[in-house]
């Protein structure tokens, strides 16, 4: 499994609900990444990721607890179990799926990831939502980080983790 994420300096990934920024490079890597895909998200990601319509191309897993929660094109799970339980009875490979937020589905899912595809910003934003900081987990190693890159005045670059227990 894979946790794909953009966090800050200070691994921020939100405030108020909401992205901290929308980096074009960024959304492209995640289409190209996840395309043919399972997406595993929460209610609040899945409403404010794409107005509330499913991603396109790929199956998209939602956990709520909301019993009256409707969603064309999606699948309703209300905890680990259930999510875990859809994978194997539709045979679906571990790499084939991305744990896309919010946080508490990053937390939830982080033990069970073997990938963490990273969009690290050179920036702290005031953020109230934040991921663990995988530079400081003695099992995560950065495996692959690309050069720096930017948009408009704002650096940032893709970091490849690996869970060395998986």
């Amino acid at each position: 499994m894979n946790i794909i994420a953009t966090v800050d300096k200070n691994w921020g990934i939100g405030k108020g609900g909401n992205s901290l920024v929308l980096i074009p490079n960024e959304k492209k890597l995640f289409r190209e990444e996840t395309l043919g895909k399972v997406l595993v998200m929460g209610r609040k990601t899945f409403e404010k990721l794409n107005g509330g319509q499913a991603l396109y191309g790929r199956t998209n897993i939602v956990f709520t607890r909301d019993e009256s929660f409707k969603a064309k094109n999606t699948v309703k799970v209300k905890n680990m179990e259930e999510c875990f339980g859809y994978f194997k009875e539709k045979g679906i490979p571990e790499e084939d799926i991305f744990v896309i937020g919010g946080k508490s589905i990053y937390e939830m899912f982080l033990p069970h990831c073997k990938y963490a595809h990273i969009t690290a910003i050179d920036f702290s934003y005031e953020a109230d939502e934040f991921i663990e900081n995988l530079d400081l987990l003695e099992d995560w190693d950065l495996k692959l980080e690309t050069e720096e890159e930017t948009y408009f005045n704002l650096a940032y670059n893709f970091k490849l983790y690996q869970n060395t227990r998986k």
